[in-house]
């Protein structure tokens, strides 16, 4: 049994919290760390059976993060952070010698760059310190990346095309709000998309690109429009076979409409401006001002449908398979006060951090999901709430 440090304490960090609790054959002892203490208290009174431990760090300071991993020594710190603070977490747990697992590439505060080249560069560090660092052990990235590792495996012995399609067809009853952090949910919708074919990156205008896709368990047909997702780069550099990648989100026409007038007004804006004599970032502030992600929860009906579609040869001839899971907004709340968004990407973490204390994937360095066995993981994943489902040698248009 391993002791386990969770940083952030937003949706994903509650889900976090509540499933490691749930699996006190491996996690020994938690403790949870935010700057806002008082939040790692509350979701630590939720979990009225297990002990948790808090703590208040600021994960923009190195020293102070290393002081805290070593006065209470972890053996995996499971990051769920912003993304802006990667990084210096990665450098703390260098610093302290533990291992490191997050959910989400970096991206730097000042740029809408979502590149994993950053934390790459650190193959060598932790290598050398016999570390390991997990990357993206989210749901996308993360359970697609292994969605697709399963179908190189086990489906297709050429995987040529992807198509991840994120669909979330759950219903909120606000006028506008993000199921996640705003300011990480809008920088990224409103980057340009970047799709892979033939060898390079495409850019195309942001959600510029629309399709209808007829989801299956009930969810239906919804439209789904192209961006760029960071999963897309670690495939496309660990399979070389894929000629194509794409990746697809499902957006209302009230949340599209909304971002569009607060685009125009300038509401998105990333860069500082001045106001009555102080800098304010206008994302920033929007942020502050729409709802909580995490008050969307008892609120929140409906599902999310999130998978892949592969495309290739399997014994020289052309094949597909579409492998996915649907997940319950209500479902999720009633077992960890989440909704769906949080639940699909903080189980995964657990799962990814679970091989790790296990050994089922450990390797020195610094790692991304499709390069482990998937079987394990899929092993694991399903029993605590994230079964997949696989159609396997069906037909879905090209989108």
């Amino acid at each position: 049994m391993s002791k386990v440090m969770i940083i952030g304490a937003g949706g994903v960090g509650r889900v976090v919290a509540h499933k490691c609790a749930q699996r006190k054959d491996i996690f020994s002892s938690i403790m949870l760390a935010s700057r806002t203490l008082s939040k790692c208290d509350a979701i630590a009174a939720e979990i009225a059976d297990t002990e948790i431990k808090t703590a208040q760090v600021d994960a923009d300071n190195v020293a102070e993060l290393t002081a805290l991993l070593q006065k209470e020594p972890p053996q995996l710190v499971i990051n769920v952070a912003l993304p802006y603070q990667d990084l210096t977490i990665m450098d703390a747990c260098l610093a302290a010698g533990v291992d490191y697992l997050d959910t989400a590439n970096y991206e730097p505060r000042d740029t809408a760059k979502f590149e994993y080249r950053w934390q790459w560069d650190y193959q060598d560090r932790f290598s050398e310190k016999g570390l390991m660092a997990l990357l993206g052990s989210g749901f996308d990235p993360g359970m697609t990346n292994v969605y697709t590792a399963l179908a190189a495996k086990n489906y297709l012995d050429e995987v040529q095309e992807i198509d991840i399609i994120d669909a979330n067809a759950g219903s909120h009853g606000q006028p506008f709000a993000t199921n996640f952090n705003p300011e990480i949910n809008i920088r990224e919708v409103t980057a340009p998309c970047r799709h892979w074919e033939n060898g390079e990156w495409v850019e195309t205008g942001a959600l510029a690109t629309r399709r209808l896709f007829d989801f299956p368990g009930g969810v239906g047909p919804m439209n789904i429009y192209r961006m760029y997702h960071e999963e897309m780069e670690s495939l496309v550099k660990h399979i070389p076979t894929i000629k194509k990648a794409q990746f697809w989100m499902t957006f209302s026409d009230n949340y599209l409409k909304h971002l569009e007038v607060l685009n125009n007004v300038g509401m998105t804006r990333i860069d500082e401006v001045e106001y009555q004599g102080q800098k304010i970032v206008p994302l920033q502030f929007l942020k502050a001002v729409l709802p909580d992600p995490g008050s969307l929860g008892p609120l929140t009906k409906g599902k999310t449908c999130i998978g892949v579609i592969a495309r290739g040869l399997k014994d020289g001839e052309r094949r597909q398979v579409y492998i996915y899971n649907i997940c319950d907004h209500e479902q999720c709340y009633k077992e960890v006060n989440s909704q769906a968004i949080s639940y699909t990407t903080g189980v995964p973490a657990v799962v990814g951090g679970i091989m790790m204390l296990t050994g089922k994937w450990h390797r020195p360095g610094v790692w991304n999901m499709e390069q482990f066995d998937p079987e394990p993981f899929l092993a694991e994943v399903g029993p605590m709430g994230l079964p997949h489902v696989v159609i396997d040698n069906g037909y879905w248009p090209p989108l």
